[in-house]
């Protein structure tokens, strides 16, 4: 499930640290502002306890100071949100927001009128609608209702890398369970990797993602919630099973799917993941886009916790998840980054994996040892696509030297899955040593030949049809960068490939996996 559309599971929202807002900034007064005179019935503290989570209003604050009205409302996801040109017309408060994520409205219409005493409030932010009706409160309330502003510091110098000297591989909770994720499903999925063989082929990791998330206590420690008693026991479990074990965050106040985000306690987490044994930390930027909305400020948080992370002595991988903004991969592994989001979520459709693994997979010249593009986890053996789609999903990914994340239930896996997920010749490729990100070398219509030079002198040659028919091409040498080519090998079956210079008939979304050597 997209992130994006993963608003109507989130859970309710925490309360926020009580702690002083900044001073709301003055507008200019519109044209039409009510006169110097007149009281504005809208002023006060308006306070919201039934909102939905996301954004999750809490209060409104409105102010009239000679003639020019002012305003905010405070969110668990986004803290406090200014009101641009407030004014009040035909009895409604009018005013826009800023808005994100949506190129077509920078911002966005709200407006409040008073019903039997409550405030009416009515807006959207990004894909969130705001209908919800908040009573009277006083200047105490608000001081208990604030947001509490962390400071970000700069960037700081280079952090070095020593971690993923090849691709990660392992399984994530999400593309399957969502936030609905226990301490009893991570243990079966540890079972599952060791008895499926999983585990002896290079999957290594058990990643946790959204959802493991409690609260807080009274000196900030994050508690997991209660699907989660014992994090440090379940890190002990995978660990014995000779895994490795990751968890996940968000530098904003609020995760994807609503829970607690690192906002304000970055080494706090960080000492805390230590702490538990995690081995892996996959850092979304979720709510915290709002309070970083430009290059310098998203580097800056990532290195904010990927320096808490090397300050915790324990070699922890460090994958950010900023959807491909800014060149990450530029900057990535200056801020500890050992992986890094090439684009938005996948999804189990071809039309979607085709789309990422094709043309959002990074640019090449980022990849290498310690540093790697990543076009988000595998949807192999979640059934929303045919054999050889997932074919081509497992081949694009591996020539795109990207980390391979298993993303479906473990337990179910069939023959067929565990047959294309274990593949020791597709593996080989996509953890080759030398780390070279393979590329597209030619286009035919629908079809596409990939080449991903090797370690050992060999080349990689992916020959994928993304059209919706059957199609024919004939690979070259020179393809492969070579003159000319000695011998062949189907990924796929082990077999030599004779006669390589042969033209070859590709399924529609289909592929042709060969490593090749000569001269």
């Amino acid at each position: 499930m997209s992130r994006a559309l993963f608003t109507a599971a989130v859970l309710a929202a925490a309360p926020i640290a009580a702690t002083a807002l900044a001073p709301v900034s003055a507008h200019a007064a519109p044209a039409h502002a009510a006169p110097v005179h007149a009281a504005n019935t809208f002023d006060g503290v308006w306070l919201f306890d039934d909102a939905p989570p996301n954004p999750g209003v809490t209060m409104m604050e409105v102010t009239t100071r000679g003639g020019v009205i002012a305003g905010r409302v405070t969110t668990h996801w986004y803290g406090p949100i200014a009101m641009q040109a407030p004014h009040v017309e035909n009895g409604v408060l009018h005013f826009t927001t800023r808005n994100i994520n949506d190129r077509e409205h920078p911002t966005r219409d709200w407006s409040v009128v008073l019903e039997d005493g409550k405030a009416h409030l009515k807006g959207q932010i990004w894909e969130s609608a705001i209908d919800s009706k908040g009573y009277r409160g006083t200047s105490a309330d608000a001081r208990a209702r604030a947001f509490h502003f962390a400071p970000l510091p700069p960037l700081g110098q280079p952090i070095p890398a020593h971690l993923a000297a090849t691709p990660p591989m392992g399984w994530s909770s999400w593309n399957k369970f969502a936030d609905r994720i226990d301490d009893k499903t991570v243990r079966a999925m540890a079972d599952a990797m060791v008895s499926t063989g999983l585990r002896d082929a290079g999957y290594r990791y058990i990643n946790i993602d959204d959802g493991w998330q409690g609260e807080r206590d009274a000196q900030g420690v994050l508690h997991p919630n209660a699907r989660f008693p014992d994090m440090k026991a379940l890190a002990d479990y995978v660990h014995a099973r000779g895994l490795k074990i990751g968890i996940y965050s968000s530098q904003g106040p609020r995760t994807c799917a609503g829970y607690e985000g690192s906002y304000g306690h970055v080494q706090q987490d960080a000492q805390t993941f230590a702490a538990w044994g995690f081995d892996y930390l996959k850092y979304d930027l979720c709510s915290g886009e709002w309070f970083y909305p430009d290059a310098d400020t998203v580097k800056r948080s990532y290195h904010e916790m990927g320096a808490a992370l090397a300050a915790t002595g324990r070699p922890i991988v460090f994958s950010l998840c900023e959807y491909g903004r800014f060149d990450v991969g530029t900057w990535g592994r200056d801020v500890g980054g050992q992986l890094w989001r090439t684009t938005g979520d996948i999804t189990d459709d071809y039309a979607t994996m085709a789309r990422i693994g094709f043309d959002k997979n990074g640019d090449p010249a980022w990849a290498g040892p310690h540093g790697w593009n990543d076009p988000d986890m595998l949807e192999v053996g979640n059934g929303g696509m045919s054999p050889d789609e997932y074919r081509t999903h497992m081949a694009l990914w591996a020539m795109s030297a990207a980390p391979l994340m298993m993303g479906h239930d473990l337990r179910e896996s069939t023959g067929e899955t565990l047959a294309l997920l274990t593949n020791p010749r597709v593996i080989a490729i996509d953890r080759d040593s030398k780390g070279i990100q393979g590329k597209a070398v030619r286009k035919v219509g629908t079809m596409e030949v990939w080449a991903r030079p090797l370690a050992d002198g060999r080349v990689a040659l992916a020959l994928f049809n993304r059209g919706e028919a059957a199609a024919s091409l004939a690979p070259s040498a020179q393809d492969a960068g070579l003159t000319t080519v000695s011998g062949a090998q189907d990924v796929w079956t082990g077999q030599a490939s004779a006669d390589f210079g042969a033209t070859r008939t590709v399924p529609a979304h289909g592929v042709i996996l060969l490593v090749v050597s000569g001269h």
